[in-house]
């Protein structure tokens, strides 16, 4: 079953509350460190917490802190938390409607009462399905960014898988960033808005790296960051569209391994590549794809971009955007044979 994470705004907390957040981030990342080096980690329960602090804390989110810790633990991933934010587990978490308005309620240092969240229509509509059970809700996190407070809740849900044969490629690129196919039917994505913002980007962290205002430089990649995550938001939810439109009921994408290799350049590389995340367009696809009962397939790369329909394959078929059969003369967008390619997976599916 597909999950999502919604993430809803804690609507003007008061400063007492605020207050209060920090302190149980505070001591939970303390914890979390504190824990890291124990002894009895691998058979910590929530009485461990009495050890290290004799103040209340929920144990509710003690027990999903040592989950936490102990995952990170036998993974290496981390020798000292900076911040380790409080979760909850589906039980201590709960989503009410009050009138008009949306609230949520989860343990803290003093009683428990719901908070009323900031919400918008499609916030609404998942919300109503945790309220009436046809979606199922997760755990949670308790974060704050840019000075606001968020609850991040986990929703699990069923979709009905889609019964039509149609298989739709997508072929990523340069200059291009996708290209979608399905029968006599394409959809394309230019790559020259993002190649500009990358250009852009790049300059001003060389001009910034000669002034070495290097807190500068990360506020800029953070900026370059979100614009580059909404676009892909964008064209991920116009593909799935278009191949709900079309009756598509399997996408099929290449592994990765291959995008780079178009790069004429590494200089081109970097200023394409590095700054467009293929990976993370390819998820976005993935997941929505995923929410609309569609399924993905992944296939090999290999000769996508210089084979003709005619069977053909020769690297000087392809010229850029240009694909030309060197045996039957065949013409056509290259980014879009690509994609039919990819479409009828003509190396096969990666493993």
């Amino acid at each position: 079953m597909p999950t999502i994470t919604l993430r809803l705004e804690l609507h003007n907390p008061t400063k007492v509350k605020q207050d209060m957040y920090e302190r149980m981030t505070e001591v939970n990342t303390s914890f979390a460190n504190w824990l890291l080096n124990h002894p009895e980690l691998n058979q910590a329960t929530s009485k461990l917490f009495k050890a290290f602090s004799s103040q209340r804390f929920p144990s509710a989110v003690v027990n999903q802190t040592i989950r936490e810790v102990k995952s990170q633990k036998k993974n290496q991933k981390t020798k000292k938390f900076r911040t380790l934010w409080c979760c909850f587990n589906n039980q201590n978490v709960k989503v009410e409607k009050k009138g008009e308005f949306y609230t949520v309620s989860f343990p803290t240092l003093e009683k428990r009462v719901g908070v009323p969240v900031v919400t918008r229509p499609y916030q609404e509509a998942w919300l109503n399905r945790l309220i009436n059970g046809t979606a199922k809700q997760g755990a949670a996190k308790l974060y704050k960014k840019r000075k606001k407070w968020y609850l991040a809740i986990a929703i699990t849900f069923e979709v009905e898988p889609r019964h039509e044969t149609k298989v739709m490629g997508v072929d990523l690129g340069l200059r291009y960033i996708a290209v979608a196919s399905v029968g006599t039917k394409s959809l394309f994505f230019k790559g020259s808005q993002c190649a500009f913002i990358r250009r852009r980007y790049a300059a001003l962290r060389r001009k910034l790296g000669k002034a070495k205002k290097l807190h500068m430089i990360r506020k800029i990649g953070r900026k370059e960051s979100r614009w580059m995550k909404d676009r892909n938001h964008k064209i991920s939810r116009q593909i799935v569209r278009f191949a709900l439109a079309n009756g598509v009921g399997v996408i099929r994408m290449e592994a990765l391994t291959g995008i780079r290799k178009r790069a004429k350049s590494a200089k081109e590389a970097g200023r394409s590549l590095h700054a467009w995340a293929f990976h993370q367009l390819q998820t976005m696809i993935a997941y929505k794809a995923e929410m609309a009962g569609i399924r993905v397939e992944w296939v090999k790369p290999t000769y996508t971009s210089q084979t003709c329909k005619c069977g053909h394959r020769e690297k000087g078929n392809r010229n850029g955007i240009h694909f030309q059969c060197k045996k039957c003369g065949y013409t056509i967008h290259a980014d879009l044979n690509g994609a039919i390619n990819i479409a009828k997976a003509i190396s096969g599916f990666a493993s």
